[in-house]
């Protein structure tokens, strides 16, 4: 008798640790979620944050409380994630510059990002964008190229949100096309960048289109080449790289959630749904598009393909480019 009670304890202990994932994903969430935003606010991927931030707490009952933890190019809100418990407490938000660019520019990350995280869906996408202040006599590639080589502007100077993002990596890899010497100047996200571009201390900056619209409509910032494949839908009268002559910048940046490698199934797939949700949501694709982002939901299983199809080629940029962030 008190073996077989012993093997039904143990059977039932057993069965009571494989249910422990299910129900813990039907009791997911039971306390308020942190959504890290690698940047400082008020840039495009703060506003797009804050937006998911909103209606996630609506899709799943519980407060999805938004975090700043900007700098290193994102490497410490991302760091901090990846270190969290896989709890589907912890999200972070960030772009093609976490989980593709780092890789390829740094060598001591210290996150991986393909084993460090869970991704849970791309909600939008955006192009980047080469800004002139409006006073420099620069409006489009062969004008640029004409200031650049100009004897009185050595080294010209452009601003970008941040050492090894996607802005950097527009900016370094347009001056190796074209062999010409920029000097790089890395702010803590796009705010500074953009305000600094605006006062005119420095001449030039890249940064997203989400992030330059509203300052490209008022007037006070130039545009002079978008970088994606395609002219931005939302500036359609500016030209890409490829337009004018340099088909080699030809990349956009996008905004996934993930979630720390390692979280349950349940807690992943509800996420997920959720996340559509909120991207199907007419007033959250309004705010987004507001922003100047193209949106549209991927899944998780699309995160994934996208992050292994994009890390040799970023690799090879980042090489072909001589980009590398000590």
């Amino acid at each position: 008798m008190k073996i077989h009670a012993l093997i039904a304890a143990t059977g039932l202990a057993a069965a009571c640790v494989a249910a422990a994932p299910a129900l813990a994903a039907d009791s997911y969430p039971a306390r308020p979620i942190t959504l890290v935003i690698p940047f400082p606010p008020g840039g495009a991927t703060d506003v797009a944050g804050r937006v998911l931030a909103q209606g996630l707490t609506k899709q799943l009952g519980q407060n999805v409380i938004v975090e700043n933890r900007a700098g290193a190019g994102t490497v410490i809100g991302a760091s901090y994630v990846a270190r969290s418990a896989p709890d589907g407490y912890t999200l972070l938000v960030s772009s093609g510059t976490t989980f593709t660019i780092n890789p390829a520019v740094r060598g001591d990350l210290p996150y991986d990002p393909v084993k460090s995280f869970q991704p849970l869906g791309i909600v939008a996408r955006t192009g980047l964008i080469l800004l002139a202040n409006p006073k420099v006599p620069v409006h489009d590639i062969p004008s640029f190229l004409a200031y650049v080589k100009d004897p009185a502007h050595p080294a010209t100077p452009y601003g970008s949100f941040g050492s090894g993002t996607t802005a950097n990596f527009v900016g370094e890899a347009f001056a190796a096309a074209a062999g010409i010497q920029l000097t790089h100047v890395p702010y803590k996200g796009s705010s500074p960048a953009m305000a600094d571009l605006i006062g005119g201390q420095i001449p030039f900056s890249v940064d997203t289109v989400a992030a330059a619209l509203p300052q490209i409509k008022s007037g006070k910032v130039k545009p002079v080449a978008v970088s994606s494949p395609r002219r931005s839908s939302f500036l359609p009268d500016v030209p890409t790289f490829a337009d004018q002559g340099y088909p080699q910048i030809a990349m956009d940046t996008w905004l996934m959630v993930a979630a720390p490698r390692g979280i349950p199934d349940g807690v992943k797939s509800r996420l997920e749904t959720a996340l559509a949700a909120v991207v199907a949501d007419p007033d959250a694709r309004q705010s987004l598009q507001a922003q100047g982002f193209e949106v549209g939901f991927q899944d998780a299983a699309a995160g994934s393909a996208l992050i292994a199809k994009e890390l040799p080629q970023m690799h090879e940029i980042a090489q072909r480019a001589h980009i590398k962030v000590e």
